[in-house]
C-alpha cells in the first residue's frame, strides 16, 4: 500500500488531449497489453501490477481488471486487499481493481488508478464487488 500512497500523494491523472502521462506509460508497460490508446487506455489493473511490483511482489501482469480474481487468495473485504468489481454487468468481461481502503454495509472505498482518469480513492456500491484477494503466504 505504501507505494499505492506514494502515487496518490504524487497526483498521477491523464493528460488531456493526445499527449500521455509518462507515469501511466510506466503503470502500462507492466502488463501483457501495448499501450496503443496511450494514457486513454484503461489503466487500474497496470497501476495494482505496478504498485506490487515496486513492493517486488508479482502481480497478474494482465491489464484485465478481471485477471485479480485469479491472483493469491480470496478474503472478505479489509483494508490493503485488493478488490474487484464488475463494470457494465456481472456478466461482462469488463471490470475495475483496486486496493481496499474502506468497506461497510453500502460501499467498498478503493485506492486505485483511472478512477476518474486519476490515481484516487473512490467509493463504489458494495454490490459491485465480484471479490477480494490477498497476496498468498
Amino acid at each position: 500500500m505504501e507505494f499505492a500512497f506514494g502515487e496518490l500523494l504524487a497526483d498521477v491523472r491523464e493528460v488531456p488531449g493526445p499527449g500521455s502521462n509518462i507515469r501511466i506509460l510506466e503503470y502500462l508497460a507492466t502488463t501483457n497489453t501495448p499501450a496503443l490508446g496511450g494514457d486513454s487506455t484503461s489503466w487500474c489493473s497496470a497501476y495494482t501490477n505496478f504498485c506490487l511490483r515496486m513492493a517486488r511482489i508479482v502481480g497478474t501482469n494482465s491489464a484485465a481488471a478481471r485477471s485479480w480474481l485469479k491472483w493469491g487468495v480470496p478474503c472478505e473485504p479489509r483494508v490493503g486487499a485488493i478488490g474487484v468489481l464488475w463494470r457494465e454487468s456481472q456478466s461482462s468481461w469488463k471490470g475495475h481493481v483496486g486496493f481496499v481502503v474502506g468497506a461497510n454495509a453500502g460501499a467498498i472505498h478503493l485506492l486505485g488508478g483511472n478512477q476518474g482518469d486519476r490515481v484516487s480513492i473512490a467509493s463504489f456500491p458494495i454490490t459491485m464487488l465480484l471479490g477480494c484477494r490477498m497476496i498468498h503466504m
